[in-house]
């Protein structure tokens, strides 16, 4: 079919259609919404919420976030913290120019308390130790971003490899060089949650240093982060987000009538579930890639060009998900913030592979102590990979009994009272996201993040900028963040107001 639909062909202005609201639907949403060459926009969101992969929830007498948990480098260029500083979101400590200058590499600070499995104590000394020689090699893996080639492919074993050699330089005792190993055994395990993968083995070494961290200590919001994106939404012309609308398959490159529009063309026609069409000039896509992993052969027709289906396959998107318990009194000290599980036997040079059911939980990394609500003490747990996507199959009651039996055993008290209940986040059970995050992974390039972004049809002849592209995924840099998620939604609605708007000023992002 004939593409058409250009820019002369849209009486009344143009019609778009964003699919997916989260944070980079809604950016794009919001920006196109602050001019009048687009007064027919929709967002069509397949859930009953908006914000997507952010989702604060209210429980245990508070809020607790099951999806985005941290401002990342809150700071003048993270567009962010800037929104959440217009919002009146942040506090006082937060907006700081102290707080905004701290420089933490990306790095998660050091455990407050670490227990070993052997219900022992774990020198904070020794784990300082670690730290530093793991977080001193994670730093190295950055400078191979502009290397010819790459001793290894992954970031795991060169990761490996290198702590090898240092295992051979120890002269402490068998059991102190064991007890050395799993502590860097679990700051793999750590180091899988911050990339949202299974393995750093699937992690390429390559291109791991193109991603940006921005100065500023992590920060998190005191009423959710939730208030952001209902921020965002209150600042929409009222029904522009349609809920519960989840899209089947987007009809592009075509010439589409629809009887409301007599004698107009699109070349585009969005087909919901509920079998509802929008015939729309532009679309904005902002899906998840694990989504778009599980529908690639069914949610385009024409299907994508190869070199943009084959780099969807390629970039790595897994799972990290949080279990939250919540106790009648704490067990931990009034100044703890972070609790380390060390398990004793563990080392990340050797290849165990127990069951996943025997062993699902050893892939936790600890628990970040929440503020208390009140009279409520909350521990949030974090754990990725199979393990974490095995976890989201056992009922609430088996993960409670499986934790409480390793914190007794990781606290030496066979006698420590159960959490009184649980919640839990189950990203990849979710039908329209399957996983948290993306990571460059092994066999793939920054570039495939880029051809992701790129709009089709690629030749940019008949129709222009029939599809567009946003989303974390989509960000060569900052993906896996929710500041790359939002500037990637401004930069296809800016891509939409330089085709439609070129004379009017737009206010760029701030990076």
């Amino acid at each position: 079919m004939e593409a058409t639909g250009s820019v002369g062909k849209a009486p009344g202005g143009p019609r778009v259609l964003v699919v997916g609201g989260g944070i980079a639907g809604l950016g794009a949403a919001q920006r196109l919404c602050g001019h009048s060459a687009f007064p027919h926009l929709r967002v069509l969101e397949a859930t009953a919420r908006a914000g997507g992969r952010i989702r604060s929830e209210r429980s245990f007498g508070g809020v607790v976030e099951v999806g985005a948990h941290w401002i990342h480098g809150p700071s003048r260029g993270n567009p962010v913290f800037q929104l959440a500083a217009e919002y009146g979101l942040l506090g006082e400590k937060e907006l700081s120019e102290e707080n905004q200058l701290v420089e933490t590499g990306g790095h998660v600070g050091l455990p407050s308390v670490s227990y070993a499995s052997s219900g022992a104590r774990v020198s904070l000394q020794l784990v300082a130790e670690m730290a530093t020689l793991f977080y001193g090699l994670i730093d190295q893996t950055r400078e191979f971003l502009y290397a010819a080639e790459t001793p290894v492919p992954s970031v795991g074993e060169y990761l490996k490899k290198e702590i090898g050699q240092h295992v051979t330089g120890w002269t402490e005792d068998e059991e102190t060089r064991k007890l050395k190993l799993a502590v860097l055994n679990s700051f793999f395990n750590l180091e899988c949650c911050v990339s949202g993968t299974h393995s750093m083995d699937l992690v390429a070494l390559a291109p791991f240093g193109e991603y940006t961290v921005l100065p500023g200590l992590d920060c998190t919001f005191s009423k959710g982060y939730q208030g952001l994106t209902n921020c965002m939404m209150a600042s929409l012309p009222e029904d522009t987000v349609v809920f519960e609308k989840p899209v089947k398959t987007i009809h592009w490159n075509g010439s589409f009538q629809e009887a409301a529009f007599p004698g107009e063309t699109f070349p585009v026609s969005v087909e919901c579930e509920d079998g509802d069409r929008f015939p729309v000039h532009h679309v904005i896509v902002t899906v998840p890639l694990g989504f778009l992993k599980e529908r690639l052969d069914t949610f385009f027709d024409p299907p994508l060009p190869a070199e943009k289906a084959e780099a969807i396959r390629k970039i790595g998107f897994g799972t990290n998900n949080k279990i939250f318990l919540e106790f009648e009194e704490p067990f931990w000290e009034p100044d703890c913030q972070l609790i380390q599980l060390v398990w004793d036997d563990s080392s990340p040079l050797e290849d165990a592979a127990p069951a996943l059911q025997d062993a699902w939980f050893r892939k936790l990394i600890g628990f970040v102590v929440l503020p208390a609500f009140a009279s409520v003490h909350v521990l949030c747990g974090f754990i990725a990979g199979l393990e974490s996507e095995f976890m989201e199959t056992l009922s609430d009651e088996e993960v409670l009994l499986c934790l409480t039996q390793v914190l007794r055993r990781m606290t030496g008290n066979p006698q420590l009272p159960a959490p009184k209940s649980v919640l839990r986040s189950c990203w990849h059970s979710a039908p329209y996201t399957r996983g948290s995050y993306s990571y460059v992974a092994v066999g793939s390039t920054g570039g495939d993040l880029d051809l992701l972004a790129q709009p089709l049809p690629a030749d940019g002849a008949g129709a222009q900028l029939q599809i567009l592209f946003a989303g974390e995924a989509t960000h060569r840099t900052f993906y896996s963040t929710t500041h790359g998620a939002l500037l990637s939604g401004w930069r296809e609605a800016d891509r939409l107001l330089s085709l439609w708007a070129p004379q009017v000023q737009q206010p760029r992002p701030r990076l």
